[in-house]
């Protein structure tokens, strides 16, 4: 566990955001932030993050396993061939968040992801290129300088709501930009900065 100033009771420092739970810590010092390059890991992100929409990401990290089996391994391809009765399956599993809107979105938006793969040659490439196929590195000093979007999130939301996702406002793109390592937005306190 770590503190709110950020200490953990490792003496490690961390970002004061990753405090509440140990599956927050991993989380944190494992995965947020890290560049991804793999289409699979992008869709599960893009999906928990709209699934997220409205509600704190602990809830879906928690949950987060239950994701995994419930759409398929995260398989695109398998998500964008659900049907009426697979999406009411889906709905009535408990394990996740139960919204019709955001489980019918994650169908839209696999079958969208497989269209970008098909242009670009893999949805890595579409969408590296918003921050020029390099991490944006910032310095932030306290977490109340952290944006909540950016140019970059304003223009990824634009373009992926045109190629017909739902559930990619500026910012769950900018969450997803964080997670996926696309920004580093560790604080230049916490031990993962250098890191990633």
């Amino acid at each position: 566990m770590v503190s709110e100033t950020g200490l953990g009771v490792d003496g490690i420092v961390r970002c004061g955001w990753s405090t509440k739970d140990p599956l927050y810590v991993r989380y944190h010092d494992t995965e947020w932030g890290v560049p991804i390059h793999n289409d699979r890991t992008m869709f599960e992100f893009l999906l928990l993050e709209g699934a997220q929409a409205g509600l704190d990401w602990f809830t879906v990290l928690r949950k987060r396993e239950n994701y995994r089996k419930v759409f398929d391994g995260f398989d695109p391809r398998k998500v964008a061939s659900y049907d009426e009765k697979k999406v009411e399956e889906v709905l009535n599993n408990d394990g996740i968040i139960r919204n019709r809107k955001k489980i019918e979105s994650a169908v839209r938006n696999a079958r969208a992801f497989l269209k970008i793969q098909e242009e670009f040659g893999s949805f890595d490439s579409y969408i590296w290129g918003f921050v020029g196929g390099k991490s944006i590195r910032n310095r932030w000093t306290d977490i109340r300088q952290i944006p909540a979007k950016s140019k970059e999130s304003n223009e990824m939301s634009h373009d992926l709501i045109k190629r017909g996702f739902t559930f990619v406002g500026s910012t769950i793109c900018y969450d997803h930009m964080q997670a996926t390592g696309m920004v580093n937005d560790h604080l230049t306190t916490c031990f993962r900065y250098g890191q990633v």
